[in-house]
């Protein structure tokens, strides 16, 4: 006989008076339970004995389905549970959960991996990375952030990005605004980190961001380089060093400055512009050199003098980032980039003819597009939607209405002065008598008396007839 739990345990409290000299058939009695029983029990081990378990007595829902679960693990080792019970239900009728799933699942892809020769889940190496230390001035690392919206609207902008850059092995960070992640801004903030370090590093990690790699790849083949991008690092002397896709932990340096920057440069401020941002960001930048990092155990401003001392120097000539756009012109020689619109001299366009935008971060240039690209004009780059760039000189040439006019005589005809408006006695013209004397006007008019109409109506007797 097996006791339940609460009676085993009830049980146990009569243990006192058997060793008081109470006899078993006693203790039974009370219990109403068999003397051997409680013998058994008061005697046995101090936990109650389990029962046999269930597990493998009877089959799972899952068990006629297992074959074909096994091939769909062969065939691809990394699928989904979550995909697997709903191919179950939709092609087999499977009427169990995704729960009883999900065990055999756990159960089924290590042993289908050995049996593939792949490596199990002990050596997948899942969510690890490896930890490095770099010497001075070899590496910096690049990201960009998105910040509140509270800020874009103080700001009058729809987006504020920040630009960070990290060196390695110091940890001094460099972080700048803008309004746009467009090419020409991009590498624009990379020429303000270089100025800000004193030199350039040896490399710089990225993610696989568009404005470096010009389309994506498997896992394994390398990857494409934009040719601004790698023209850009040529001239500066720099490698591009770019992560695998989803891998942030490779550049987990700059990622964890975007944080702090967000939390204790932006949190709980409002700014009136991307200067206020840049200027905040300056401001505690000492603070943060003054820091002792936890990773390496020095302080940043220190560690960052060895790390500036083996950067490259810049060199003598800035590289012109440029990002290039085809336009066409209206017939008011506007163009139109990014919401704002910019005019091109009269005499340089005909409208729907096609122009070439260069856009620098600061800067937009218009060249005529064809073997002569020519220089059309300059003008500053729009810092927002509607912030029009346009010079009235290059509408010189074209009708602005200043010949348009009107007047009630004939500045041109022989009797000009003779058809002088009349005027008052105090001098001041008669509209309606002018009105009527202009010429076409004058058209002569049969005078009647008024008894006339009363007469034809038969109200009265004719006019001159006797009383």
């Amino acid at each position: 006989m097996i006791l339940p739990p609460e009676a085993w345990m009830d049980l146990r409290r009569f243990r006192p008076l058997r060793e008081a000299g109470a006899t078993w058939k006693e203790i039974a009695d009370e219990l109403g339970l068999d003397p051997r029983t409680v013998k058994k029990y008061i005697n046995g081990p101090a936990r109650p004995p389990s029962p046999p378990p269930r597990i493998g007595t009877q089959p799972r829902l899952i068990e006629h389905l297992a074959p074909v679960v096994d091939a769909w693990l062969a065939a691809d080792i990394s699928l989904r549970a979550s995909v697997i019970h709903e191919r179950l239900v939709a092609q087999h009728g499977f009427p169990g959960s995704y729960q009883r799933v999900k065990l055999y699942v756990a159960e089924a892809r290590p042993r289908i991996a050995v049996e593939l020769g792949l490596p199990g889940p002990s050596s997948s190496l899942t969510g690890l990375h490896r930890r490095f230390e770099t010497t001075p001035g070899v590496q910096a690392q690049v990201d960009w952030g998105t910040e509140s919206r509270a800020i874009a609207r103080s700001l009058g902008v729809r987006y504020v990005y920040s630009f960070h850059m990290t060196l390695s092995y110091s940890r001094d960070p460099f972080c700048c605004f803008t309004t746009s992640l467009d090419l020409a801004t991009f590498f624009g903030c990379h020429q303000r980190a270089f100025a800000h370090f004193g030199g350039v590093p040896g490399s710089i990690v990225y993610d696989r961001t568009k404005t470096i790699v010009r389309r994506h790849v498997a896992p394994g083949r390398a990857v494409p380089l934009l040719p601004e991008a790698a023209a850009f690092a040529e001239h500066y002397g720099f490698a591009i060093d770019v992560l695998a896709a989803r891998r942030p932990t490779g550049k987990g340096r700059v990622e964890r400055q975007v944080l702090i920057v967000r939390e204790h440069v932006l949190a709980g401020r409002t700014f009136a512009g991307l200067d206020e941002l840049d200027a905040a960001f300056a401001e505690w930048l000492p603070i943060r050199r003054g820091q002792t990092h936890r990773t390496h155990g020095q302080v940043i401003g220190v560690r960052a003098e060895a790390d500036h001392a083996a950067l490259a120097p810049l060199p003598p000539i800035p590289y012109q980032v440029t990002d290039r756009f085809l336009r066409r012109v209206g017939k008011d020689c506007l163009v139109s980039f990014e919401s704002s619109r910019y005019s091109i001299p009269a005499t340089e366009v005909t409208g729907g003819m096609s122009v070439e935008l260069r856009v620098g971060p600061d800067t937009v240039a218009i060249h005529a597009v064809g073997a002569d690209p020519k220089l059309l004009c300059r003008h500053r780059r729009g810092r927002h939607r509607g912030d029009d760039q346009i010079d009235p000189a290059h509408w010189n040439g074209l009708p602005d209405g200043h010949t348009r006019a009107t007047t009630l005589t004939d500045p041109g005809g022989p009797a000009a002065a003779s058809l002088a408006p009349p005027t008052a006695p105090n001098g001041e013209l008669e509209p309606v008598s002018a009105l009527l004397d202009r010429p076409g006007m004058a058209v002569p008019v049969a005078r009647r008396d008024p008894r006339v109409y009363d007469q034809a109506a038969g109200l009265s007797r004719p006019v001159g007839g006797a009383a």
